[in-house]
């Protein structure tokens, strides 16, 4: 009995420790969580305010400095730089005799306030219940998110007001505990934003009745007290240029989010243009708001919000960065019945909404009609199309949990070093994968033109000095064959056809080859060398960053040829360059040679046939011979490529422990995710994830053979 009461004892004692280190866990992510806010809200405060001041709140600028339109006599909208409603003219009119305070310190904190307001009101709204986690990391990662956007930095760098209206929106439905309050607040936002009348169906469709009655009764106040004071303005506003269609820059430009301004881009006008944008436009109101009353009533009033903002900014004649902050809100739906689908909506959210479009697509013409639309795009499909999860569904909480391959034992204690990096058996999110390689390829490019070593011409003379260094290294070990291989190869026509095709050609058809073939038939393969590769390429632009070197043909006097892009003229001190579009100076490492290293390695691990095998590897042999053919790179960029390959390669293994596929075709378990033992709709995946399933020689399961 002793025994057994210490036992007891000791066990209580035990949970109660682990109770308290997840507690202190979590409380110490959250404190990090706010300490990322608080130096992302900093560093935007140190951006505006270090900025020249006639380069910096230039919108803000125009309406209420001292030559603003809101300070001279006669119409505020003589010209297109004053867009806002009337009442927003009379609501900032006072501000004119603070001028120079609103102009900096005053507005910029102001609207800090402002984004740290809307951030607490969203993580406030979530629909309930929400699990202690989220309750305690909401609050902080929306800040963080909000700070991040481009609405938000937009109206920051501008002197914008966009953020007030969605605010004051947040605050009427969640906020204030009066309806008719809440109402009222609402047609405030209405009255500086006239689309938010959009939200007045809504209330009233979800039996809010007083509310909706409310926001009417404001919206007409505010525009009523607007006419009485500025008639003129406001016959200006509401018939001249129809509710601001025309005012502002042009309705085509790539700012305007829009129906209307998709269209114009497009190349429609006329009377077609203005038909079509009336119709398509209605659709997307009647639809946006049906869809948002059913996730309301569904207890979703967020999402509700998000979908309504996202309508409205469709219907919108002109829908400015600043004005497209509904889209964000948007990310809170869930879509996807399987757990591995849901990040896919909001990352593709979070992307568009913290990122150039620029970046999401390459640049190819035949894309430009959907990068220049992609935002009004994603506000679309979250009016009408996007399927969210509504909580009725058994999904809403509990998806398709997500199929895990048991630990492969290392040969080291402590690999892996982050044993919650599971095996995952499923191949992931098609769509996912090709966002977040798309963006990670974009930031790769951006970082590497930035790694110049200071000015262009500071930067020439490092990465000169450096070639110097990589050139007395190669003597001393015999390896400067560069000029001989270069001009041996000159002299053979097609054998310098060949290598210059091969340089241009097989660098990124190659690798992106054997990424969709491990995708489509050994997707536990996949996972791991994406993930090498991604490494890789970050180790990579570490040494791009560290030690900028100049090729061999961008080095003067020694003789190398250019064979691929030309003959080059040595005396212009912008030389290096070549274009805006690329970092001349990233030659150590070589990723020509490290990626096809990469590709070789793979196809040696995973190929079944021992030709296939040779065949890869082969691949880097080429590669290698191409980049010292061409003059691109030294041997030792060479080198250098290889180490951060197997440096990849090491990294993987040591956090995520040895290849999942080992795993797979010894038969072993498959672990089923953390979480509840079963669930009445998860009955077959539970049951099934409890013993072995059998394995193809792919890694892949039987079920997913079966396509489900």
């Amino acid at each position: 009995m002793a025994n057994a009461e210490h036992g007891g004892r000791s066990a209580g004692a035990l949970g109660a420790t682990a109770v308290g280190a997840t507690r202190a866990r979590l409380r110490a992510a959250r404190a990090a969580l706010w300490l990322v806010a608080a130096v992302l809200a900093v560093r935007q405060l140190a951006v505006v305010l270090r900025t020249p001041r006639g380069e910096r709140l230039t919108d803000l600028e125009t309406w209420v400095g001292p030559d603003g339109v809101l300070h001279v006599e006669g119409s505020l909208y003589d010209s297109t730089h004053f867009t806002g409603t009337p009442f927003g003219g009379l609501v900032l009119k006072p501000l004119t005799r603070s001028a120079e305070q609103a102009l900096g310190w005053g507005w910029t904190f102001g609207t800090l306030l402002l984004v740290v307001a809307l951030g607490l009101v969203a993580a406030r709204a979530l629909p309930h219940p929400v699990s202690r986690r989220t309750a305690l990391f909401a609050a902080p990662a929306a800040i963080s998110l909000l700070m991040l956007s481009l609405p938000v930095r937009n109206a920051f760098w501008l002197g914008q007001t966009g953020i007030l209206p969605v605010l004051l929106v947040l605050l009427g439905c969640f906020v204030v505990r009066g309806r008719r309050a809440g109402g009222a607040l609402i047609g405030v936002a209405a009255a500086l934003q006239p689309t938010v009348l959009l939200f007045a169906p809504l209330l009233w469709c979800t039996g809010r009745r007083r509310a909706a009655a409310s926001l009417g009764a404001a919206f007409a106040a505010g525009t009523a007290l607007a006419w009485a004071a500025m008639p003129h303005d406001s016959s200006a506003y509401w018939v001249h240029h129809l509710a601001g269609t025309g005012l502002g820059g042009p309705a085509d430009d790539l700012a305007n989010q829009s129906l209307h301004g998709a269209l114009l881009r497009l190349g429609l006008t006329g009377p077609l243009e203005i038909g079509l944008f009336l119709t398509l436009g209605a659709a997307v109101a009647v639809l946006g708001v049906r869809r948002a009353v059913r996730y309301a009533r569904d207890g979703q009033l967020l999402l509700a919000v998000a979908v309504t903002g996202c309508a409205a900014i469709a219907v919108s004649p002109t829908a400015w960065q600043h004005q497209l902050l509904w889209i964000l809100l948007a990310v809170v739906g869930r879509v996807g019945r399987r757990a591995a689908d849901r990040p896919v909506w909001p990352v593709a959210v979070i992307l568009v909404m913290t990122v150039p479009a620029k970046w999401m697509l390459p640049d190819m013409g035949f894309l430009h009609p959907l990068r220049d639309n992609l935002v009004i795009l994603a506000a679309v499909l979250a009016a009408v199309a996007i399927p969210f999860v509504p909580r009725t569904s058994p999904y809403f909480r509990s998806p398709v949990p997500t199929e895990y391959a048991a630990p492969v034992p290392a040969r080291y204690r402590h690999i892996p070093l982050l044993p919650f990096l599971r095996r995952v058996l499923a191949r992931p999110n098609l769509l996912l994968e090709m966002l977040l390689i798309r963006v990670t390829y974009a930031a790769y490019s951006q970082v590497r033109l930035a790694a110049t070593g200071g000015t262009i011409s500071g930067g020439r003379e490092r990465a000169e000095h450096h070639g110097e260094q990589i050139m007395a290294i190669e003597r001393v070990l015999r390896l400067d064959i560069e000029h001989a291989v270069n001009h041996a190869v000159v002299g053979i026509g097609w054998l310098r056809g060949f290598f210059d095709f091969y340089y241009t050609s097989f660098h990124f058809a190659v690798p992106l080859t054997v990424l969709g073939l491990l995708y489509w038939r050994r997707p536990v393969d996949y996972r791991w060398a994406r993930s090498t590769l991604g490494l890789t390429t970050l180790l990579a632009l570490i040494g791009f960053w560290l030690y900028p070197l100049a090729p061999p043909r961008l080095m003067p006097d020694l003789g190398i040829i250019d064979t691929v892009h030309g003959v080059q003229d040595f005396s212009q001190p912008d030389y290096g360059t070549l274009t805006s579009l690329t970092n001349q100076y990233a030659a150590m490492p070589s990723l020509h040679f490290g990626w096809s290293l990469w590709c070789g390695l793979v196809i040696a691990l995973v190929a079944p046939r021992g030709w296939m095998k040779a065949l890869g590897l082969l691949h880097p042999l080429f590669t290698v011979m191409a980049i010292v053919a061409t003059g691109n790179h030294w041997v030792l960029d060479a080198v250098g490529g290889a180490v951060v390959v197997l440096a990849g390669f090491g990294l993987v293994y040591v956090l995520q422990g040895p290849r999942a596929s080992a795993a797979a075709h010894s038969n072993q378990t498959v672990l089923p995710p953390p979480g509840p033992a079963s669930t009445p709709h998860l009955s077959a995946t539970a049951s099934s994830s409890t013993s072995p399933r059998p394995l193809s020689e792919s890694g892949e399961t039987s079920r997913e053979k079966d396509g489900t």
